[in-house]
């Protein structure tokens, strides 16, 4: 079932448009509507032109790009970061430069991945007691280390 979802791009960002760069792709590409640049260890909050309408009961996950942060050590600061379905401002990305350098950004690079999903309908209930299960309240890195 394919779902439509509405898109208006900004005044003049009409070929920034969302586009998946393969039809077996995950995610929509997200480009800059900007030039910018990123100083070494800055965030910046980075435009993309692209304003959205999700049906409820849908979220936009906006997601690194994995040859930004293997090559550059550029990535998104809060990911995923989540566009709920009653958002109707411009999307922009939250980019933080990691690397050692300053990072140039032109107009239409791809700067992250949007992905669309479902969500599932869930109620959130009071309980005294948790189950048990072997992890228990392991956390952190707990799972494989070996006590000693």
């Amino acid at each position: 079932m394919t779902i439509a979802i509405k898109i208006h791009m900004d005044n003049g960002c009409e070929d920034l448009f969302p586009r998946k760069a393969h039809d077996d792709d995950a995610a929509f590409d997200l480009r800059s509507r900007v030039d910018i640049i990123i100083p070494s260890g800055k965030i910046m909050l980075v435009p993309t032109g692209v304003f959205m309408e999700l049906p409820v009961g849908y979220e936009a996950q906006v997601r690194p790009r994995s040859g930004l942060a293997l090559k550059h050590g550029i990535t998104v600061l809060n990911t995923p970061g989540t566009i709920d379905a009653g958002y109707r401002g411009e999307v922009g990305v939250i980019l933080i430069n990691a690397g050692e350098n300053d990072f140039a950004i032109a107009r239409g690079d791809r700067i992250a991945q949007m992905v669309i999903q479902q969500l599932t309908d869930v109620q959130l209930v009071s309980a005294e007691a948790l189950s048990e299960t072997a992890r228990g309240a392991g956390g952190f890195g707990s799972t494989g280390v070996k006590n000693s």
